[in-house]
């Protein structure tokens, strides 16, 4: 009767769970972790900080095709000196000079990106007084316009059309992909602790079993139904039980800790984890996520934005070889009078008509070497960009194909955890009633730990590869929508 009282209290123990949710004690889910993590993680601050970057950077280059308009003076320009003055035989008088050169001048242009051109306007107006001679002056231009257009040359404006539109995609992709990395590693930390919360509860009740079946183990020892080498070996495995569990709380620690420092949570409460629920019943094609990937991903848009600009590279090579001209053309009027109201009335027409050019006659193959560099450059662009694709879509099916496994790992890991609990159960009753030794028994501990540690580790490498195929295709599979953030 005695021995029936302590095997029964013995089951009653070992069903009690060491790892108890205190008062103080946050409960979080492993889709609330990763939340958290990307709104307060400095990963996520610096992600945010990033885009604000790209975004500004695209602005500054809209502005370049936006009317530019400019307000310039100088206002006064007095001088009070002495000035040489080269006189008729070549000798230098030093004259006195007392006057001022006031000018006020408003100006607009507008660059047009499909000639590389730039169409200007003006109105000035300009003041001189002779203090010396108590005289003034005024010259104005009420208005001019011309235009200036690069012959032969590069035309930065229409790549820049062309490739930065380009870059900004391609940094709003990336942010989307950063926020998705950052939920990967927030599912590490979140399985980091999750397995160390386990390995502690694990330690915990092996503890107390350790400690029931010692007062077993001394009451048959006392009816002498087993020897003292077993009750030594007992003794053994209960210190190693109690090593076990110191290790795993500062494990456990470590690990909050450092789910703390990551998701940015302040609080000073500890974390108790949700066991994520069931397996989502998926069906993900390796054809689905390579074109959500192609759609979506800013590799894919690199791999244009890459080629381009090796293509402008050659352009620029070649526009900058051979002759280079540049055409300016104005019209507009002016008049000049002492008084600012007659410098207004009656204007003459001015006109300007401006051809540069500069031709190399010999540069020793300079132009040419530039050229065919650039040109060699972008056909190394083009074999790296392919092959770049190619890893794409390896890298894609290799995740689909693991993400496959993962989901039939969990399965078959569940599965053996419920076996080995099983098996530990009819281990501990056998071994009550003297039908298993103790080296069987502790057979079935181990068999019993590790098997649960292998159903948290296939837990975490199912997530993990689910959230590599949302970092991969920026695709909610769940949703069935692309992912996007603002």
């Amino acid at each position: 009767m005695k021995q029936l009282t302590v095997y029964i209290a013995f089951i009653l123990l070992s069903q009690i769970k060491p790892f108890a949710q205190a008062s103080d004690t946050v409960l979080l889910s492993l889709d609330e972790v990763i939340d958290m993590a990307k709104a307060k993680s400095i990963e996520s601050k610096q992600a945010s900080t990033t885009k604000e970057t790209k975004y500004w950077q695209w602005r500054t280059y809209r502005s370049n095709y936006q009317p530019q308009l400019l307000l310039s003076g100088t206002l006064p320009a007095y001088s009070k000196t002495f000035t040489q003055v080269v006189q008729p035989d070549g000798t230098i008088l030093f004259q006195p000079i007392h006057y001022n050169n006031s000018s006020l001048d408003l100006s607009f242009s507008q660059s047009i990106a499909a000639t590389g051109g730039t169409v200007f306007g003006t109105t000035a107006l300009q003041k001189f007084n002779n203090f010396d001679e108590k005289t003034q002056l005024y010259n104005t231009v009420p208005f001019s316009v011309g235009y200036s257009q690069p012959i032969f040359q590069f035309n930065s404006l229409k790549w820049d059309n062309r490739i930065e539109p380009l870059k900004y995609n391609e940094s709003k992709q990336a942010f989307s992909e950063s926020m998705e990395l950052i939920a990967i590693t927030a599912s590490v930390y979140f399985f980091d602790l999750l397995l160390a919360q386990v390995n502690y509860q694990i330690a915990g009740t092996n503890l107390d079993n350790n400690r029931n079946i010692m007062r077993i183990a001394n009451e048959k020892f006392d009816l002498g139904k087993i020897s003292k080498n077993e009750i030594l070996q007992l003794q053994l495995e209960q210190l190693k039980a109690e090593k076990a569990e110191g290790t795993a709380k500062r494990d456990m620690e470590i690990a909050q800790l450092n789910l703390h420092a990551y998701t940015g949570i302040q609080s000073t409460d500890k974390i108790a984890l949700r066991l994520p629920s069931e397996i989502k019943e998926l069906s993900i094609s390796a054809d689905k996520v390579l074109s959500e990937a192609y759609a979506n991903r800013s590799d894919a848009i690199a791999f244009v934005r890459r080629i381009a600009e090796a293509q402008r590279d050659v352009a620029k090579a070649k526009g900058d070889n051979g002759l280079n001209a540049k055409l300016t053309a104005n019209l507009g009027y002016s008049q000049s009078a002492s008084t600012i109201s007659k410098a207004y009335v009656s204007p003459q027409d001015q006109q300007l008509l401006l051809l540069e050019f500069d031709i190399p006659i010999l540069d020793w193959g300079r132009s040419k070497s530039r050229t065919k560099t650039a040109e060699a450059n972008l056909k190394f662009a083009e074999y790296s960009v392919e092959q770049d694709k190619q890893n794409f879509t390896q890298e894609i099916v290799t995740q689909v194909t693991l993400f496959e496994m993962m989901k039939d790992q969990v399965k078959l890991t569940a599965k053996a955890d419920s076996i080995a609990s099983e098996k530990y159960e009819i281990a501990q009753q056998r071994y009550v009633y003297g039908d298993l030794s103790i080296t069987d028994l502790s057979i079935a501990f181990q068999e019993k730990d590790q098997a649960k540690r292998d159903y948290i580790t296939a837990l975490r490498d199912f997530w993990g590869a689910f959230y590599n195929l949302r970092y991969l295709s920026l695709y909610d599979f769940e949703k069935g929508m692309k992912i996007v953030y603002r």
